[in-house]
């Protein structure tokens, strides 16, 4: 992990503080790890290997996490996390699913709103995987009360959202992401609502997916940083109804 090597992780109150000449990225041997992960995910070969994962994928991201923390204090403060709270684990949870497979094949970490950290609010996304670098935000696994609160908001709000998503460098940076519309209006909206369009959707959100190398490159923070900051208004518009009140004074 050459950003590592060239400074120091050091951990702290904050999660982690990355002190280095040169901003994180991840090495060539992550990508392999990630790619060997992929053609056997299984106990055995990962337990073989564990040190790797850890030099190569776990501590840059965790390291990559400190400084993109940095950079979204100036424009999405409210989501900034701990590293070792935003990184997202590399196990797989089976005990519900026909897949047992034990691992994922990518390692991400995820940006939760203050407040809304054990639901699904809106938030940013990173993850780099053997094969793909994925950069998104919105709200992707709303519960059925957030689900409901932001189609409510969206009816107020559309010709707000639809701007945020004409933006010209945000469309020229990410995309849409497949919303799972709905095949008719939701119950309790009127079907000739002019925001038909965002109510059917059960998601919202933008995603930028780069080719692996963009994992290796010394701009990675710069390409996730860049790609936060357009998407920015959209997550703080659909955490709008969502996000706890603050508090009112008792005197």
């Amino acid at each position: 992990m050459r950003a590592l090597q060239d400074g120091q992780f050091l951990g702290g109150a904050t999660g982690g503080i990355y002190d280095s000449g040169m901003a994180t990225h991840f090495s060539n041997e992550a990508l392999k790890f990630l790619r060997g992960l992929k053609r056997n995910n299984d106990r055995e070969w990962f337990g073989a290997r564990k040190a790797v994962y850890e030099r190569e994928v776990k501590a840059p991201m965790l390291a990559l996490i400190a400084e993109v923390n940095e950079a979204m204090l100036g424009f999405a403060p409210e989501n900034v996390r701990p590293p070792q709270k935003a990184i997202m684990r590399i196990y797989r949870d089976i005990r519900f699913s026909a897949d047992k497979r034990p691992y994922k094949i990518h390692q991400g970490a995820w940006w939760a709103r203050t407040g809304l950290e054990k639901t699904s609010g809106g938030g940013f996304y990173f993850d780099v995987g053997g094969t793909e670098v994925t950069i998104a935000a919105g709200v992707f696994m709303p519960e059925r009360e957030q689900l409901l609160a932001i189609r409510r908001y969206l009816v107020e709000h559309h010709a707000e959202m639809r701007a945020v998503l004409a933006g010209k460098k945000l469309r020229s940076l990410m995309e849409p992401y497949d919303g799972m519309p709905l095949t008719r209006a939701p119950k309790g909206f009127a079907p000739d609502d002019p925001a038909m369009d965002l109510l059917l959707c059960r998601q919202w959100g933008l995603v930028a997916r780069l080719p692996a190398e963009t994992a290796t490159r010394p701009d990675l923070v710069k390409v996730i940083v860049e790609r936060f900051k357009v998407a920015a208004p959209l997550v703080a518009l659909l955490n709008a109804p969502l996000a706890p009140k603050p508090r009112k004074p008792m005197f």
